[in-house]
């Protein structure tokens, strides 16, 4: 960041400090994120730990949502695991290169402006799912590998230990803010917790029987596959499965982020920032990342909005990896799991489940079929089943409100005037409300208050034409939109429209 962007930040003392903390509380929590993300796409913990720093530092300089944490996510690491067993890692590089050129060539577009298709019970279903996910994942962190490579909980005593320093940890985190804000809650908790583990010898999991985080700086580096179609072919799937989630839990999270500060971030440079982030990450030897919701609640809750907390949890992780691994190995992992109990309580929107009777059945079950299809799936399918849930609901419901008022004008003219949309769902009751046998010569419909949406509506217009043709009477069309009228015009092929162009013109042709 320049001199110049600093200047811009005109932040205080206060506000400079508080930053810098929540920086610091962010990067302690990325690196046991990292790692076990990193396992889960079968690479090397310091292939997570790259991902999370550059990812974060570029996402944080460049991005579009201030206080947004970007890192090696797990919803990329479950789609990275089969490309890794199968091709490698360096074919692993080339697609997270490949993933963010998409990116970018998305926010070029400005698709992230779609973002806005996704209805409020499946933004609300994506939390408690993703709360959930982040709860269960805590749970890993319970368990040992014994002799024989399996996972094992804990024993006793080593269990009752962790609950108790979670227990203290969370009670920290709830407690410290109702004294003073003046010092990150979380950041308080993780010290706190630390100090006690290890001044007073308590026995239990550290980071460092995680994996050891100690590494030098990433080095560049160009993918060592084939440049040829072959290689395309093979990591083009991954690409764009692995761009899809990553923007959709990246433009999600920046949605819960602006609801949570009361700002507007921006979807579109996002976009870019979270593609050229990946590209640079690929080159460099991480496994991409995107936008983490545990991370940025962290971060924002701590009290940061500006991009000096990412920047910072950027260079903190960094520093963790050049030069302080071996302090940051001793940190109990019970005080990290404490914080990320936390998040979940934080993220989780109790209130759905207490007003989940008073909306509607629809919304009611997006929710749960959206949070369960987090947990069970992952976010890509669960977003997508949630908007064509909501979207199947808005067909059916818009279908049943097509309305239709007949009147007889003083001509015999038989007036028809419609309400509500036409399109594909709604093509049948539109049709039920005419009667071409029994009405008088000439008819006409008004679309004052109604719209053909799409073909379907189109072809419904036809067929009623022909049916009143049949009859031998004539079929106008008044006050239609200049949309209307024009795909009305294209579809003049197969049928002619009489189409009136305004109420007076059917005064005078009367």
């Amino acid at each position: 960041m320049s001199i110049l962007q600093l200047n811009r930040l005109k932040m205080n003392k206060s506000e400079f400090k508080l930053e810098i903390l929540s920086g610091l509380t962010v990067a302690l929590a990325l690196v046991p994120e990292a790692v076990a993300f990193a396992f889960v796409a079968g690479v090397e913990p310091l292939v997570g730990l790259y991902a999370a720093f550059l990812v974060c530092l570029i996402t944080s300089v460049f991005g579009g949502r201030p206080g947004m944490i970007s890192g090696a996510t797990g919803a990329l690491a479950v789609v990275m695991v089969s490309l890794v067993a199968s091709h490698g890692v360096q074919y692993l590089f080339s697609a997270v290169i490949l993933m963010g050129i998409i990116q970018v060539l998305m926010g070029v577009l400005r698709l992230g402006k779609f973002i806005r298709i996704v209805p409020e019970p499946v933004i609300l279903g994506f939390v408690n799912g993703l709360a959930i996910v982040i709860f269960l994942a805590q749970l890993s962190q319970f368990k040992f590998k014994n002799s024989v490579g399996e996972l094992e909980w804990l024993p006793t005593n080593a269990l009752l230990i962790m609950f108790g320093l979670i227990a203290l940890t969370m009670i920290i985190i709830y407690g410290l803010p109702k004294l003073t804000k003046t010092f990150p809650s979380s950041l308080a908790a993780i010290l706190a917790v630390s100090a006690l583990a290890i001044g007073l010898g308590i026995d239990t999991k550290s980071v460092g029987d995680l994996a050891s985080i100690k590494g030098g700086l990433p080095v560049f580096s160009i993918p060592s596959v084939p440049f040829n179609l072959e290689t395309l072919k093979i990591i083009f799937p991954y690409s764009l499965i692995l761009a899809g989630i990553g923007l959709i839990e990246s433009l999600l999270t920046l949605t819960l982020i602006d609801e949570l500060t009361d700002t507007k971030g921006q979807g579109n440079k996002e976009c870019v920032a979270q593609g050229a982030a990946n590209i640079v990450t690929g080159f460099f030897g991480g496994m991409g990342g995107c936008a983490m919701i545990g991370q940025s609640i962290i971060n924002v809750s701590s009290g940061a909005r500006r991009r000096l907390s990412g920047i910072s949890a950027a260079a903190f992780l960094l520093i963790f990896i050049l030069f302080a691994s071996s302090l940051i190995e001793m940190v109990p992992v019970a005080a990290l799991v404490g914080v990320m109990f936390m998040v979940c309580i934080g993220t989780f929107e109790w209130t759905s489940i207490k007003f989940i009777r008073n909306i509607p059945f629809s919304d009611a079950f997006v929710i749960v079929l959206v949070t369960g299809m987090t947990v069970a799936f992952d976010l890509a399918i669960a977003v997508v089943a949630g908007v064509l849930a909501s979207s199947l609901v808005f067909s059916w419901n818009s279908a049943k409100r097509i309305r239709a008022r007949k009147s007889i004008m003083d001509d015999g003219v038989k007036l028809y005037e419609l309400w509500g949309p036409l399109f594909f769902a709604s093509t049948e009751v539109f049709l039920e409300k005419f009667d071409p046998k029994n009405d008088p010569d000439k008819i006409v419909i008004d679309f004052q208050e109604c719209r053909v949406v799409d073909q379907s509506g189109i072809e419904a217009l036809k067929k009623l034409s022909h049916k009143y043709e049949k009859q031998g009477k004539s079929l106008s069309l008044r006050n239609l939109s200049s949309n209307c009228r024009r795909l009305l015009r294209n579809a003049s092929k197969m049928v002619e429209f009489d189409i009136i162009e305004n109420t007076n013109e059917l005064d005078h042709q009367s």
